[in-house]
């Protein structure tokens, strides 16, 4: 069993993205099967195999804890944690080749918690993977392309699980779509792009972070995947393919 956790900032695209990915491998004579992890969620564009809501409700909490909305999202999610065996066994006994993993919409409360961590660690599968979503909308400048690779930096740290980056919403920016592209693939062209920016302080600071995580070896090429025409899914899922069926890492 593969397990591919989807995560990315709130509206990015992590739900419609599952259920394209749920899509291609049913397409491609693959079972794969939906978690949605997400207790917040009211609708979803699919319909999920197991759902988290079955084991935490947020209203009850609110109710129950005198909670406001925030605060119930952040008792919910560690709550998840608790339920990990019995979520494990219902996973288990669908006997699936692929489990996406939908994650909360507030990527800090999954990422950044314990809970989050505790989950995706223990969770028990033979290859696991993390795609991290950029969204199309909000990297469309360079310095917000830079901040959202910082997020995806962090991400990598934080979960310690082979990474894949993914720009979304690209029909919404086919005419920033080679810039975007043209970052993800070069310093230079990033730093140039940096050096065209109005504001000189967060020009010098985002160049310097580039030079950092470029170092680092966390500056990677982002795959642009469409969720209306599945564009770039061939490219995608040969990435998934080298990490969970060889266990290697690779550049995407």
């Amino acid at each position: 069993m593969n397990t591919i956790f989807i995560t990315g900032t709130a509206g990015s695209g992590k739900s419609l993205l599952t259920s394209k990915l749920l899509q291609w491998y049913e397409d491609h004579n693959s079972f794969a099967i939906s978690l949605n992890l997400d207790p917040g969620t009211i609708d979803l564009p699919y319909e999920p195999d197991i759902d988290v809501r079955k084991y935490v409700d947020i209203n009850k909490l609110m109710n129950s804890h005198q909670l406001g909305p925030n605060g119930a999202l952040m008792l919910a999610n560690d709550l998840i944690a608790t339920q990990l065996a019995e979520i494990q066994n219902e996973v288990n006994s669908l006997n699936a080749e692929y489990v996406l993993v939908d994650t909360p919409g507030q990527i800090e409360l999954f990422a950044f918690r314990e809970s989050g961590l505790y989950f995706v660690s223990h969770f028990q599968s033979d290859n696991k993977a993390i795609l991290f979503i950029f969204d199309g909308i909000l990297v469309s400048s360079p310095i917000n392309y830079v901040s959202i690779s910082l997020l995806a930096s962090s991400i990598k740290l934080r979960l310690k699980t082979p990474q894949i980056n993914l720009l979304t919403k690209r029909d919404l920016i086919i005419d920033r779509l080679p810039d975007i592209l043209g970052w993800s693939a070069s310093v230079e062209s990033l730093e140039s792009a940096l050096d065209k920016e109005k504001d000189s302080e967060n020009s010098y600071l985002s160049k310097e972070f580039v030079r950092s995580l470029n170092r680092g070896g966390f500056l990677e090429e982002i795959i642009a995947v469409s969720s209306l025409t599945m564009n770039g899914m061939v490219t995608l899922s040969a990435s998934l393919s080298r990490i969970l069926n060889q266990g290697e890492e690779v550049n995407s």
